[in-house]
């Protein structure tokens, strides 16, 4: 599983994405690396009633685009969904060290979690048994220990020795964690990451709210990306995913309405100069995904598209193609080791 990156771009602004941080960067029209939160502007195009609103959500860049033709009721909406999005990153951050994650991680329990605490964790639970197990909400010991083996003053470039992986994959393992509304438990030595799904799971509420206060053609991207219906003239929205070798050009372009896109690929993050390890850990024996360059996924839900973009990473084609109707999955757009595009539809 993944503290992982995409690639995705806006066609229509034109706007391309490449790796820099340790969670996928993705972007989408026309946020620039290392922005500051900020307020809502007026679009710097042609599109009336457009507002555009950029800042960091997740430790990525977030971008929201809001079409209504009151441009103060814009701006409260933006605030809304800012106000939302903060309180949910509260819950789910490792970069925050008071968030609800942080402190089970420390403590190994949480009494009386809070509802969307417990719903994203069953959620993870559900993809981890769909999945076999590749997509795993507790890989965190993983993270810890290949940023801690690279961290040090001439590290092996073979990697952790056998001694520390076998430590930490003991540690590792969805059926370690414990969840109920009452209480959420982890044994000791056990970390829950939920940087595989988070992003998606904020889209998802933030499109909720969105709706339920009437826009209909919105592209949000909390990290993750979701269209609320079609463009305002009734076209697609058009969505690129970025040429992992060359994150300027655009390597495909993907139409959606009404749904969301996620992307991961392994060069997202690397631990190593060299590149043979990276953020897309394996549950079962530890190493590093490398099977594609990039994978991105199609569906209803940007949590579903976010999850499975994760797990599809270390799958082979046939095992994909298994899954795509079960885990809720339209497409799967992969990008092989050759840099061959494979699409997989239902």
């Amino acid at each position: 599983m993944k503290a992982r990156q995409g690639a995705l771009r806006s066609i229509e602004e034109d706007t391309v994405v490449g790796a820099i941080s340790r969670r996928r960067f993705i972007q989408i029209s026309g946020a620039a690396a290392g922005l500051a939160l900020g307020a809502p502007v007026r679009a710097a195009t042609s599109e009336a009633n457009l507002t555009i609103w950029h800042g960091i959500m997740l430790g990525a860049v977030a971008t929201m685009k809001i079409y209504h033709h009151d441009r103060g009721e814009a701006e409260r909406l933006i605030a809304a969904a800012y106000s939302e999005a903060r309180r949910l990153e509260r819950l789910f951050s490792l970069y925050l060290e008071d968030s609800d994650l942080m402190r089970l991680n420390r403590t190994g329990i949480l009494v009386g979690p809070p509802p969307e605490f417990v719903e994203l964790l069953k959620a993870s639970l559900r993809f981890a048994e769909l999945t076999g197990g590749m997509f795993d909400p507790t890989v965190q010991p993983l993270w810890e220990l290949y940023a801690n083996h690279f961290a040090q003053e001439d590290p092996d470039p073979s990697g952790p020795d056998k001694a520390s992986m076998k430590a930490a994959l003991a540690c590792v393992g969805y059926h370690r964690l414990s969840v109920s509304s009452e209480r959420i438990v982890v044994p000791k030595g056990t970390a829950v990451t939920l940087n595989g799904i988070a992003q998606g799971y904020i889209t998802d509420k933030i499109v909720e709210l969105l709706h339920s206060r009437g826009i209909d053609h919105t592209l949000i991207d909390m990290g993750e990306t979701r269209a609320i219906g079609a463009r305002p003239d009734g076209e697609a929205w058009e969505v690129g995913i970025a040429d992992p070798e060359f994150p300027e050009r655009t390597q495909a372009g993907l139409p959606i309405v009404d749904r969301a896109v996620s992307t991961s690929g392994a060069y997202g993050f690397r631990f190593d100069p060299a590149g043979r390890f990276n953020h897309l850990f394996d549950p079962m024996t530890g190493g590093c995904g490398h099977l594609y360059r990039s994978v991105t996924t199609i569906a209803e839900t940007a949590t579903a598209a976010d999850a499975l973009s994760t797990a599809f990473s270390l799958m082979d084609q046939k095992r994909i193609e298994a899954l795509l109707s079960r885990a809720g999955i339209e497409r799967a757009h992969l990008i092989d080791e050759t840099g061959a595009m494979i699409d997989l539809v239902v």
